[in-house]
């Protein structure tokens, strides 16, 4: 399920509270004392409540004195009974069920399962049980047993724990902050992050979201969820319970250096959602994006009343890896007036971005000061400190920065961010900034970090609408030829390919590697090398055991030899040693290979993990045999593009390294950015491959090349969900749409899904366009063909939206396009076509919704739902043909509303 029936905890016109309470005490007497409240709202009933309370609306015995079934119900009543009340509720037309407790509550899982077996039946939905409950402040609406009711605002906060939801409230009450709602998640016997987060992604009350969590317990739904909501509204979300999280597996560095909370932080990354680590953090970043949102914060300034004041914050911004305006000429002009000379001869780059104010300068001055900082094109965002002098109270100094801050909102262009810090200011003063709508805080450190937020929220939003540079079009991977290796490796009833197998399934995806060949005994090996001996002057022998994967711990190595027979040398003391040692251990025999002898390569890594969680993860970083211990890594979910994987190297210490230096050339971060998105379509269309190491991977001034490679196999296990054939937990991109279409005139066009790439592609596509068909399109005149309108139409999360482009084959050229766009629920998909104005008459408009609508078929969308101007009569004629019904919109007359029944339609379509 996802949101549907939620409106039954948010928006229920009748409530009922359901007894005899389960726990008894002041449980029920606090819940009602808190729907007294809401009585005039909303029609509140007690059923079953034997306590003698004093309570205004209807009393009754048991459900079926009620005239109408209740659209909440608040059940304090038995466990046990739950599932047979959830049958009556349900029947009866309830849509929704909060199981709240006075504290942690768990049930058996078998009990929790009948009741949502239960509730399925009619889409009813549930919270708890151990909830604390949930609140709407704006309806008045509250069964929330907490200490402080919260108040009204935009926030809405979501905590599986109870301790931090007190905790919040009572932060939000002391500095003024409201809820659109808080709901109190409990052990999510039924409704979870991924519902709630959908839910209030689209509530126009809403405007940012607070997650405290523990665990996910629907990866994929959650993921495509929060992406979903990242993009027009700040997601903060702060994890506790990594000090009781489990390592992974043994069997690879990959699988032992995905730590669980790394991989959290990989999802929240991915996602765009902005973690912070402590409550501290977090009311930080409640105070900071619920007052101002920004596009873009790369570039930031420092103003304060005094040098050292200036030092602190810039030396914390500089910690937390903030880069700092350089002034043009003109600012610096301006700021003359009002600070202070440099007192170095040449500032710092720091410095570049730092303005010292006079002692004595006047409130009007620093409001002078501030803007003109903020009018600076290189400038983003900017921090004020300031500390109460003899010459300006800190009174004076918040009105100017209040005054700033209106005139900079005045300013066209762009909005910029203002964070304020006012040391030893008193809370009346800072809770006039706040209701200025300006961050402030009292500490150098703490206004850092605040504007640090807007830093890493704006770019989270960024990277999830960059356009990647797209792969060589000459990659093509012999899928056949790696599938087979692996497939045989199962049916002989191995979980583990050999190092020679294990290259030739890398080498299929065009990764470079060094040579291997695989001997049993030492006198076999001595005869291969022969062979490698003739184009290197060095050999190197390796122990291959499924057993001792990690052969630097086993001394299982030879390194430098010379000549074959210090080869079979070698191979007989490794083979001896192994069995001396470890008796029990498999010996699949002695991998050869020549040695890489290149004074300027570098060692890397690169590895796939399996996670419990969230499936595959791709493992980056500094290689060789000490890896686990430098941890010098990076993590990424797949699938991956270009852009992704670039971002995903500059993550670690050593990719600095990469870029040379004095003593030694730049290495190829290229080759490494496609070897990770090589290795992350390796994860997409062989799943049996569960976990991988290449160890190491040796970067090199032009490509790199792979020196040992492992593999694990696995049967993998479908997981549940719409695309339950991938192990993903990002839906990967569905190559098996791609086709070729015919339309009249057997003219062929071959269509795909839309990728983030196509960006270029829909440019140029537009300028095609006359302007009278973009206003049909869009209802309204479009002339700013802008990036991020652009990555709107070409940045799709597979798992709720599908656009397919019909491709010229002559000149690669956009022809047309169609999309459909699903609800959370995927029941109901919004489509939208259009196709290049000059091909009108062909049938290509015809045949890519007939392929969108068989698309929703698939997909098991129920409804296809469209809005179309009612002048465009040529598209209502289409949909008519194609079996749609035509009304009219009930917000706008000159709309006509157009619906397909996708279930009803024939498999032929």
């Amino acid at each position: 399920m996802t949101i549907r029936n939620l409106e039954g905890f948010f928006a229920p016109k009748s409530v009922a509270v359901m007894g005899p309470c389960r726990h008894p005490g002041v449980l029920t007497e606090k819940l009602v004392d808190c729907l007294h409240d809401i009585e005039t709202e909303h029609l509140v009933s007690l059923v079953g409540i034997e306590e003698d309370i004093s309570f205004k609306g209807t009393r009754c015995r048991s459900l079926d004195d009620l005239d109408v079934m209740p659209d909440l119900v608040i059940y304090l009543a038995r466990s046990d009974d739950l599932p047979a009340t959830i049958e009556k509720l349900g029947a009866g037309g309830t849509r929704a069920v909060l199981i709240p407790s006075p504290g942690y509550e768990t049930w058996a899982e078998p009990l929790m399962q009948e009741c949502r077996e239960a509730a399925r039946r009619t889409n009813l939905r549930l919270i708890g049980p151990g909830s604390l409950g949930v609140a709407v402040p704006a309806s008045k609406l509250n069964a929330l047993l907490s200490a402080e009711p919260p108040t009204r605002g935009d926030i809405a906060f979501f905590s599986r724990s109870g301790a931090v939801l007190n905790a919040t409230l009572s932060w939000a009450r002391t500095h003024n902050t409201g809820f659109s709602a808080v709901v109190s998640l409990g052990a999510r016997i039924d409704v979870d992050l991924g519902d709630l987060i959908d839910y209030f992604a689209q509530d126009y009350r809403t405007r940012s979201i607070v997650l405290h969590l523990e665990g996910i317990a629907f990866p994929r739904k959650f993921i495509s969820a929060a992406r979903a909501a990242a993009r027009s509204k700040p997601v903060i979300v702060i994890r506790s319970g990594k000090s009781r999280d489990t390592g992974g597996s043994g069997r690879t560095h990959a699988g032992r250096l995905s730590r669980t909370d790394l991989v959290y932080e990989t999802v929240f990354r991915r996602t765009g959602l902005l973690r912070v680590h402590d409550l501290d953090e977090m009311f930080e970043a409640l105070e900071t994006l619920s007052h101002i949102r920004v596009p873009r914060c790369n570039q930031v300034a420092v103003i304060a009343n005094g040098r050292s004041l200036a030092s602190l914050a810039v030396d914390r911004l500089q910690d937390l890896g903030a880069q700092f305006a350089t002034f043009s000429a003109e600012t610096r002009q301006e700021l003359t007036a009002v600070s202070r000379e440099p007192s170095d001869p040449e500032p710092t780059p720091a410095a570049d971005g730092s303005v010292i104010l006079r002692e004595s300068v006047s409130a009007a001055d620093i409001t002078t000061a501030i803007t003109t900082v903020l009018k600076d094109p290189a400038v983003d965002g900017a921090i004020v400190l300031q500390a109460a002098s003899a010459f300006q109270p800190l009174r004076s100094i918040a009105n100017a920065i209040t005054d700033a801050a209106a005139t900079d909102r005045r300013r066209s262009g762009r909005k910029k961010a203002l964070v304020a810090g006012l040391i030893g200011s008193d809370g009346a003063i800072r809770a006039e900034l706040s209701a200025a709508k300006i961050p402030n805080y009292a500490s150098p450190a703490e206004a850092a970090r605040s504007l640090m937020h807007l830093v890493h929220d704006a770019q989270a939003r960024e990277f999830l609408m960059a356009a990647p540079p797209s792969l060589p079009t000459n990659f093509t991977p012999d899928v056949e030829r790696a599938r087979s290796i692996v497939e045989n490796a199962l049916q002989e009833g191995r979980n583990w390919l050999d190092p020679r197998e294990a290259f030739d399934v890398l080498a299929a995806y065009e990764l470079p590697l060094m040579k291997t060949v695989m001997a049993t005994t030492a006198e076999e090996a001595a005869k291969l090398s022969r062979a490698l001996f003739e184009t290197s002057r060095h050999c190197v022998a390796k122990l291959v055991s499924p057993d001792l994967p990690f052969k630097s711990r086993i001394d299982g190595v030879r390194l430098g030899l010379e000549n074959p027979e210090a080869v079979e040398n070698a191979a007989r003391e490794l083979i001896g040693n192994t069995r001396r040692d470890y008796p029990d251990a498999e010996i699949a025999g002695i991998s050869l290979h020549p040695m890489l002898e290149d004074r300027h390569g570098m060692e890397l890594y690169m590895g796939l993990a399996e996670t419990p969680e969230f499936g595959p993860v791709l493992v980056f970083g500094h290689g060789g045999t000490a890896i686990e211990e430098s941890e010098d890594i990076s993590l990424e979910l797949p699938p991956l593009d270009l852009n992704l994987a670039d971002a995903q190297i500059g993550r670690t210490r050593i990719a600095r390294l990469l870029e040379g230096g004095p003593s030694r050339p730049a290495l190829d971060r290229s080759a490494l950015a496609q070897a990770l998105v090589k290795l992350s379509q390796i994860t997409i269309d062989i799943p049996e491959i569960n976990e991988l190491d290449i160890n190491p991977l040796v970067s090199l001034p032009s490509g790199l090349i792979g020196l040992d490679a492992r593999m694990t196999l696995c049967h993998p296990e479908h997981r549940p969900g719409r695309t339950g054939g991938s192990r993903l937990a990002i839906a990967p991109y569905p190559q098996e749409w791609e086709q070729t279409l015919t339309l009249k005139g057997d003219k062929e066009v071959f269509v795909r899904p839309v990728r983030p790439e196509d960006e270029d592609l829909f440019k140029s596509f537009f300028e095609t366009i006359t302007p009278e068909d973009l206003r049909l399109r869009f209802f309204a005149p479009v002339r700013d063909f802008s990036h991020r309108f652009l990555a709107r139409l070409t940045q799709l999360d597979y798992a709720r939206a599908m656009a397919f482009a019909a491709i010229d084959p002559n000149d690669n050229g956009l022809l047309g396009v169609v999309r459909l766009h699903a609800d959370p629920d995927h029941q109901t998909g919004e489509y939208a076509v259009m196709v290049r104005s000059d091909l009108k008459g062909v049938g290509l408009g015809w045949a890519l919704m007939k392929l969108i609508i068989r698309y929703a078929k698939a997909d098991g969308i129920e409804t296809v739902k469209g809005e179309v101007l009612k002048e465009n009569t040529s598209m209502i004629s289409m949909c008519q043909a194609l079996g749609f019904t035509v009304g009219t919109s009930p917000d706008d007359p000159g709309i006509a509303l157009v619906t397909l029944a996708v279930s009803e339609m024939p498999e032929d379509i």
